[in-house]
C-alpha cells in the first residue's frame, strides 16, 4: 500500500489500496477503437462525436487527472493553462500506469471552475493540443468548484486497450 495525498473524499495519511448510423462515417482512431463523424452533424466540434469500442477490449476508467504536483501541492494557482498542462501530464503518467497512451482514449471530461468561457476554451485547448492529432468525444464544463484547494481544472478520462 502507499499512502494517499488525500483527496476530497479521503483524509490524509488514509491508506491507498494497491493496486451510428449507415450514413454515419467512422474513421480508425486506435488500434482498438473507432472514431465516429457524423455528415448530419456540426464540423465544428474538435473532436468525433462517438466512439466504438470492440468486443473485447479492456476499458481504462482514470479517475480525474488533478494539477498536482509530485508532494500533492497544486500548480499554477490562477492558471488555467499551466493546470490543464499539468492535470494532462498527470493523466498521461495514469494510463501509462494502466497500460494506455492518449491514443488510446476513447472519451474524456474536462472540469473547469470557472464561469468564464475564455477559461473554458483555455482548459480546452491545452487539453485538445496534448491529445493531437487524437481526438476523441470530449465533454468540457464549467463548474462552481472542484476538490483541492485553488483547483480549477480536472480531466477524466477512458481508454480502450487489448
Amino acid at each position: 500500500m502507499t499512502e494517499d495525498r488525500g483527496t476530497p473524499h479521503r483524509p490524509r495519511g488514509e491508506p491507498v489500496p494497491s493496486s451510428p448510423a449507415a450514413q454515419s462515417t467512422t474513421e480508425p482512431s486506435t488500434p482498438v477503437a473507432r472514431l465516429v463523424r457524423s455528415p448530419r452533424l456540426s464540423d465544428v466540434a474538435e473532436y468525433a462525436y462517438a466512439t466504438v469500442v470492440p468486443s473485447g477490449a479492456r476499458l481504462v476508467h482514470a479517475a480525474g487527472a488533478c494539477p498536482l504536483d509530485a508532494d500533492g501541492a497544486t500548480v499554477g494557482v490562477g492558471d488555467v493553462r499551466a493546470q490543464a498542462a499539468q492535470s494532462m501530464a498527470n493523466l498521461r503518467v495514469s494510463l501509462e500506469d494502466a497500460g494506455a497512451t492518449f491514443a488510446d482514449l476513447v472519451k474524456t471530461t474536462v472540469y473547469v471552475a470557472s464561469t468564464s468561457q475564455d477559461d473554458l476554451v483555455a482548459a480546452w485547448e491545452v487539453v485538445r493540443d496534448a491529445l493531437a492529432p487524437h481526438d476523441p468525444p470530449s465533454t468540457l464544463l464549467g463548474v462552481a468548484a472542484l476538490g483541492y484547494d485553488d483547483q480549477l481544472v480536472e480531466v477524466e478520462a477512458v481508454a480502450a486497450i487489448r
